[in-house]
């Protein structure tokens, strides 16, 4: 009897033990999730890399990329302008939704324009899942506040230069960055426990000194940059080659001694002007230095692939350069960015992943908003997307797979430079989202609305495939293909990112 009841106890006992465990969780290995190292320079249009042959630009580094890589060709700034570009990069949502229509300056404060705190940027969803998150050079993307920061940029009357404090940084736990500062030989920077009145201004050309920082945080020495035992994310947005141009090391610029019979065939485009005019004169003075910056910046992504590659890294890392928008130099009369030209919207995209995306060209239409998506998807944490990002990730279509391709990209500008207008009309502009400029860029096509006035519309037209350089406006001789593209193309751009212009259109 007693052996009896010792049976039945023991095997009550295994019975319940099994139940427990069964109810337990049971954790299998833990995910390796991929690095990210995503590279952007300031203002540098896609025909600077040299292996595309359009300009005689010496990149050697982003060549050798570009054969390992996934290149985009046809990848746009939405808003080409710097703070629009940043905040659809981090919130994955276009200008009107995320309510940065305009760079993060002293006159666009009233208005609430900056990334918003609360914004769920995919920064913060790595964070949340374990990252470590490092943030070196430009961010713009806070309002100035006064009293204004004593700094060069703040000295107009138009204020540039902001702190981003601590709870504002969506989830980079190092922190060495500026709000915007454009002394390229002595950067300004904050580093992650500085206060709003402790930054530096550092001797050294920026790019190089930030390469610097990153290749400090990819090592990380004694554990000192981030979690050794955590995936990272590391963002490097160098400045140059943005403006002042004559701001680059002269090592760069001797590079094109030589080169100056190749770059005097720019000349002849169409699209730059004539060498008496204003602008003509603007080209002609800065485009080889111009050419040296971005031939410094490719320097310096080199050093930064070389580090991920020392330490052991690169198969585990996906890698992502591009730039917040490109640069007309003064072509089409322009001097930059702002406008539907190809030189100021067309950027550079290319992404790695060694053994893990497919390495070509692709001509996918490629909009800012979906680098979200697809960076999430890729880190496998597609279920964390939040439902109110307006990209589309395309990370099938770099692993091997297809997707439903757009048949068009979407152009926004609340403040450009085809218009003339005055200070007040910007300024008053920011509150009244139904003025301003929208657009929509197919595989050949270019249509661009400008309204500044009330039941004013102007409409241009360029044929990309029979005018590579945009110079004929053929609007006027083709309303059905203009209707055609507003119908079809716009309208539903405006329809999904909740534009006010939808109601006039």
């Amino acid at each position: 009897m007693n052996n009896l009841r010792t049976c039945l106890f023991l095997w009550s006992l295994i019975l319940i033990t099994g139940f427990i465990l069964s109810c337990k969780p049971q954790h299998g290995p833990a995910v390796q999730r991929p690095n990210i190292v995503f590279v952007f320079p300031d203002q540098m249009r896609v025909h600077t890399l040299g292996f595309l042959g359009k300009e005689p630009v010496i990149t050697p580094h982003l060549d050798k990329f570009s054969k390992v890589s996934m290149v985009f060709t046809n990848a746009v700034s939405n808003a080409p302008v710097c703070s629009p570009f940043r905040a659809m990069l981090f919130s994955g949502k276009y200008p009107v939704s995320n309510g940065v229509v305009t760079n993060t300056t002293s006159l666009a404060a009233g208005f609430g324009i900056e990334l918003k705190t609360d914004e769920r940027c995919w920064s913060d969803i790595l964070n949340a899942n374990g990252y470590s998150l490092g943030y070196i050079g430009k961010w713009h993307l806070d309002a100035p506040n006064e009293p204004y920061l004593d700094c060069y940029n703040n000295k107009g009357d138009v204020k540039w230069n902001e702190w981003c404090p601590p709870e504002r940084r969506h989830g980079f736990d190092f922190w060495y960055a500026y709000g915007t500062y454009d002394r390229h030989m002595n950067p300004l920077y904050w580093s992650t426990h500085a206060a709003r009145d402790s930054f530096h201004i550092v001797n050294q050309w920026g790019p190089g000194h930030e390469a610097d920082m990153a290749i400090k945080y990819i090592n990380n020495a004694d554990g000192s940059y981030r979690d050794n035992d955590s995936p990272f994310a590391l963002v490097v947005a160098m400045n140059p080659p943005h403006m002042p141009y004559s701001q680059v090391p002269l090592q760069y610029v001797a590079m094109y001694d030589s080169m100056e019979q190749y770059i005097d065939t720019l000349y002849n485009q169409p699209s730059v002007p004539d060498s008496a005019s204003k602008w003509g004169k603007y080209y002609r003075k800065h485009i080889k230095n111009q050419l040296a910056m971005v031939t410094g910046v490719d320097e310096q992504f080199g050093r930064i692939m070389h580090a991920l590659k020392e330490k052991g890294l690169e198969k585990n890392t996906i890698v992502i350069f591009t730039s917040d928008h490109g640069d007309c130099l003064g072509k089409h009369g322009m001097i930059s960015k702002s406008n539907p030209y190809e030189e100021a919207w067309n950027i550079p995209f290319m992404i790695r992943w060694p053994e893990q995306i497919k390495q070509g060209v692709d001509d996918y239409l490629l909009s800012i908003p979906d680098i979200f998506p697809t960076l999430l998807e890729l880190s496998g944490l597609k279920s964390d997307i939040p439902e109110d990002v307006e990209g589309m990730s395309f990370a099938p279509l770099l692993t091997g797979g297809d997707i439903d391709r757009p048949t068009s990209q979407l152009y926004f500008m609340m403040g450009g430079q085809l218009s003339k207008r005055d200070r007040s009309q910007v300024i008053t502009s920011f509150d009244n989202l139904k003025i301003g400029e929208r657009g929509v860029r197919t595989h050949r096509y270019t249509l661009y609305l400008d309204r500044y006035k009330q039941d004013s519309t102007n409409i241009w037209l360029w044929d990309r495939e029979t005018d590579s350089y945009m110079m004929k406006n053929i609007a006027e001789q083709n309303p059905g293909l203009v209707e055609k593209l507003i119908e079809e193309e716009l309208r539903p751009w405006l329809r999904k990112t909740n534009d006010p212009w939808l109601d006039d259109l």
